[in-house]
This record gives structure tokens, sequence and C-alpha cells, in this order.
């Protein structure tokens, strides 16, 4: 058993964190955070958008820093972006105030999830299996170095995927008791 406040979900791009992580919130009574939709919002500006006026890196600091803010929170489910384990800044915090899941999928699963997908940077070329595999490559290690419980979401949908994970999630994860900041309120 991990006690953590939140429940983080990590994993490559079509494994399901969206979608399964906002029916795991709804589960368990948390309150659901997308961190790219959160970055969308705090900026004003689309993901595409933000890494066409500042690129990848000026998007990785956006994303730790949103990261850094949603995991001093408690009571929460965190779909991360596929990339947030690239900073070791945010892999240590989310060990330390999450139980990370890393769901887990096949390339060719990925290819046919996003098949019809535009929205992401980092598939603009023509060879989206290349770019996938060259993505898995370096953040399989990192997902592994986080995860206190990998998931294969492969051949489920996500009712299935939900039910299964939320039942190994009673088994494995208690919610640390609030902190003194959740009891009286987040800080205006």
């Amino acid at each position: 058993m991990n006690p953590a406040p939140n429940l983080v979900l990590v994993g490559p791009m079509g494994a399901g964190k969206s979608s399964i992580g906002r029916r795991l919130a709804g589960r368990f009574g948390l309150d659901f955070v997308d961190a790219d939709r959160e970055i969308e919002a705090r900026t004003g500006a689309s993901i595409p958008t933000i890494f066409e006026c500042e690129g990848e890196t000026g998007f990785r600091a956006r994303e730790a820093a949103t990261l850094a803010e949603l995991l001093a929170r408690d009571g929460l489910v965190v779909a991360t972006g596929g990339g947030a384990v690239l900073d070791a800044g945010s892999r240590r915090q989310m060990r330390e105030r999450g139980f990370v899941v890393h769901l887990q999928v096949s390339l060719a699963r990925q290819l046919e999830r996003l098949a019809r997908d535009r929205s992401r940077p980092l598939l603009a070329g023509d060879d989206r299996a290349d770019v996938l595999r060259r993505l898995t490559e370096t953040r399989a290690p990192l997902y592994a170095e986080v995860a206190d419980l990998c998931f294969d979401t492969n051949n489920l949908f996500p009712p299935q995927a939900t039910e299964q994970l939320a039942r190994l999630l009673d088994a494995r994860w208690t919610r640390a008791a609030p902190t003194q900041t959740d009891l009286q309120g987040s800080p205006a």
C-alpha cells in the first residue's frame, strides 16, 4: 500500500489517461484534472499553439509548473501529458504526492486510437509509428521509474479498464489524510 493524497496517471498518448481518469475520479469521489487542458485554460492557448510559439521547451516548463501546483493539492486524479515524466522534478513530485499508475498500450493500439487526432504537435509529421516508437524508447523507463502500478489498457474500453483498475486500486492505494491546507481550503 502506498498512501498518497492524489492518483496520478502517466503513460503514452492514446493509453486512456483522460477517459479512464475522469471515470476513476467519479468512482473514488475525487476531482479530475487533465494537466494538458489545465495548461490550455491557464494560457488561453491550445497545446499546438503553445508549441508553435514557445517550442517544446516552453511547453515543458509550463507543464512542470502546472503539475507542481496541481500535486500540491489533495484529492485529485491527474491525467498527465505523455511527456510529463521528462522533467526530473515532476517525477519526484509525482512519487511524493501521488499513487502513480502507468497506463500501458501497444504501438498498434496507439496508432488505432490516434488515427484521426490532429491536435498533437509531436505527431504532426508523416511517420507517426516512428515518432511513437521513439517516444516510447525514451519515456518507458521514466514511466517505470515513477509507477506504483502498471496497467495494460490495450484491449479494454474505458468503462472496462476503469472497473478493473479501480479494483486494483482498492487493494493497493490508500488515500492519505488531507493536509491542513486541504482542511482549511486552498489559499486564494
